[in-house]
């Protein structure tokens, strides 16, 4: 089945418009699409009108272009018929937003759904789910505009079972910086799931990290998929829930999934050398790590700040995720001291964390990070930079950006996420350098880098 018209449509149709009910959902999709989005939109309801100056159609068959992708909202009993029209009309694909099948025990239903559409080889999304987000492309969520967060272009696609869940996580990806490739919400997954959005983004140019939140798995899909994954050829990062008896009941109350074996499933997943997210926070740490550095490093950290406490929180996130913080040779220590400035020569603590105390200033960052990246003992470096010391300028973030672009070395930052920050951040992932604003998720990034194996 080709997926590409759920991403890139130029027509879309949504059922279940109305002409009295503006806050309808299906009008919240009509409207977003038309007013902010490169598609052209129809919409289609037997009682006709018009919504938002546009006439409504009565049926597909008026609609004056060959449709892309359908939005089916309307009642569950009459998705059957809608989507029958939507083949005989030659859409090329679907996501239905109704609820009411197996989730509530509509078995039956779903299943009727799903002979129609493999019948005709029609691709659809749902029931039961949002559908798909493509930033500047196309938007299928029925929530409201302007209360959406919209992350920038980037090299993540994600695919959630939970619509909720993909919402904020686009929330968390923004605020963290991260860019959003493409996302689609599958909800009852009833024909396509997890394992033909896997082979999709395997093959998409514009997506680097392929992310997953996975409620449970129908029979055997569980073993495909890690074997998949493990052959793709890009990073893959799961977070699973149903990890315990009440959260797997209510997986299966939610999209009527099985939760299965947690255990068994997350040891797989390491065997594999799959990524997985223990919590939302690790998921948006390691999407945006590895959307940035796609080799994999043993977990060397060298580490250099102006804050002792900071290097100390720092040493024991590493070793608490099994990363190794070596210590620096003398020769080395000692060409160091050399090239920072006089104010700190005497003062700093050149161990590792290197501690260039309060009185360090760019150049001595720059010293510092030189030095890690030409060390075959260093194969990350992670910087702890708090603007406010007054050696510290705005430019410091590209000066180290540049250093670690140049010698290949990843190079993570841990910033206060302040605005009056924003151009030294900048810096950094301007450069390809990875931001976080907590010393545990510049970890996190770190800790992704070493379990990738891809």
């Amino acid at each position: 089945m080709n997926l590409k018209p759920l991403f890139e449509p130029r027509t879309m149709a949504v059922f279940g418009v109305s002409a009295s009910n503006y806050r309808h959902p299906a009008n919240e999709i009509f409207n977003k699409n038309m007013l902010r989005y490169p598609v052209s939109v129809y919409g289609v309801n037997p009682r006709g009108g018009t919504i938002n100056s546009q006439p409504i159609h009565r049926s597909i068959s008026e609609v004056p272009e060959q449709i892309d992708l359908a939005v089916i909202a309307v009642r569950a009993d009459l998705v059957p018929e809608v989507m029958t029209e939507c083949i005989k009309a030659k859409v090329r694909s679907a996501v239905v937003i109704s609820g009411g099948f197996t989730e509530v025990g509509r078995r039956d239903l779903q299943e009727r759904i799903v002979a129609i559409a493999k019948e005709a080889a029609f691709p659809f999304v749902g029931p039961n789910c949002l559908g798909s987000y493509v930033p500047s492309r196309v938007d299928t969520f029925f929530l409201p505009g302007e209360r959406m967060v919209n992350p920038v272009v980037g090299k993540v696609s994600f695919v959630s079972q939970s619509g909720g869940i993909l919402v904020d996580q686009m929330i968390k990806f923004t605020n963290e910086g991260v860019g959003l490739a493409k996302a689609i919400s599958i909800g009852n997954k009833a024909l396509l799931g997890e394992l033909d959005f896997l082979d999709y983004f395997a093959t998409d140019p514009a997506t680097k990290v392929i992310a997953f939140y996975i409620e449970g798995f129908g029979g055997n899909e569980g073993r495909e998929f890690v074997l998949k994954a493990e052959k793709c050829g890009k990073p893959v990062v799961v977070l699973k829930s149903g990890k315990s008896p009440g959260g797997s009941k209510a997986v299966s109350s939610h999209t009527a999934s099985l939760a299965g074996d947690y255990a068994s499933f997350s040891a797989v997943l390491s065997q594999y050398n799959i990524v997985e997210a223990a919590n939302e926070l690790e998921l948006v740490s390691f999407c945006e790590s590895l959307s940035t550095y796609a080799k994999p490093i043993e977990g060397r950290v060298g580490i250099v700040t102006v804050s002792g406490g900071h290097g100390a929180i720092a040493v024991d996130a590493c070793t608490a995720r099994g990363l190794l913080v070596p210590g620096l040779p003398e020769n080395i220590r000692e060409d160091l001291r050399k090239n920072l400035s006089p104010s700190v020569q005497d003062i700093a603590a050149l161990t590792n964390p290197v501690d260039l105390t309060g009185s360090g200033i760019d150049e001595d960052f720059v010293a510092t990070v030189k030095s890690f990246c030409a060390m075959d003992d260093i194969d990350c470096v992670l910087a702890l930079l708090l603007p406010y010391i007054p050696g510290i300028t705005s430019d410091l973030g590209a000066k180290l950006g540049g250093i670690a672009r140049q010698s290949g070395t990843p190079l993570i930052a841990y910033v206060p996420n302040v605005e009056k920050y924003a151009m030294l951040i900048e810096g950094f992932t301007l450069n390809g350098s990875p931001v976080a604003h907590s010393i545990e998720g510049a970890v996190l990034m770190v800790d992704a880098l070493r379990r990738n194996r891809l």
